[in-house]
């Protein structure tokens, strides 16, 4: 669920920001936790932890861009979005990183493709996880948390990068299916998260540790090219 901070001075722009926020939600089937404030200072001392916050630039001290200064100044990685009357003013956003500004009174279209953008960011931040079922017990497990997986019989093994591991009655061509482009199959038995390759050399795939698994002779050099593509982000 997304969590949206409004932080407006203006009682009836807050009533329909939420407004049309609501009508968006119900479209898209979504839900959120939405929180309100009427200042910076109300915001910066909520403690909150949003993925979104939307900011009027024009308010008593301190105003939107000072909030967002200190906000970056925390730490915080949320989404800006500023709300403005005055669009010249939002050239001094690009030092704060905003997602996009909005202009009042607002625009139901770009307001519609800023919060369709926003989902979608948040989307691809979200921790890709896999949800391993025993019996009527589940894990779920963050696919970065996986070194590689192997089939032993009719078992699945997941070795995990804190030295874990987790089996299950599974097959190895169902979990690929399950898991995203950073795993490779490097054998038949094998498939090797390549976020933790340091190489590959004697028919070993070398992984974090000093520990080995091996690579099939004809998968060498899918590997070596599944690699590049992996360093340059282009495969998931």
């Amino acid at each position: 669920m997304l969590n949206l901070a409004l932080c407006d001075d203006e009682p009836f722009f807050l009533d329909a920001l939420t407004a049309q926020l609501s009508t968006y939600l119900t479209k898209i089937q979504r839900t959120a936790a939405i929180r309100r404030f009427s200042s910076g200072r109300a915001l910066l001392d909520s403690g909150g932890s949003f993925d979104l916050i939307f900011l009027d630039i024009q308010m008593p001290a301190p105003d939107g861009l000072e909030t967002a200064r200190l906000l970056r100044k925390q730490g915080c990685r949320s989404l800006l979005v500023f709300l403005t009357v005055l669009p010249e003013r939002v050239f001094d956003a690009f030092e704060v990183e905003a997602h996009d500004y909005l202009v009042k009174p607002l625009d139901s279209a770009h307001f519609r493709r800023t919060m369709d953008r926003a989902f979608q960011i948040w989307e691809q931040r979200q921790p890709k996880v896999l949800v391993v079922r025993q019996g009527t017990a589940c894990e779920v497990i963050p696919l970065r948390d996986i070194v590689y997986c192997e089939v032993q019989g009719r078992k699945l093994y997941l070795h995990k990068i804190d030295g874990t591991v987790t089996s299950y009655y599974h097959q190895l061509e169902d979990l690929e299916r399950s898991v995203d482009r950073r795993f490779f199959k490097c054998h038949r038995s094998y498939l090797v998260n390549l976020d933790y390759v340091r190489g590959c050399q004697a028919g070993q795939v070398l992984l974090p540790q000093g520990d080995t698994i091996p690579v099939s002779r004809l998968r060498e050099r899918e590997l070596t090219q599944a690699l590049l593509r992996h360093m340059k982000g282009g495969d998931f």
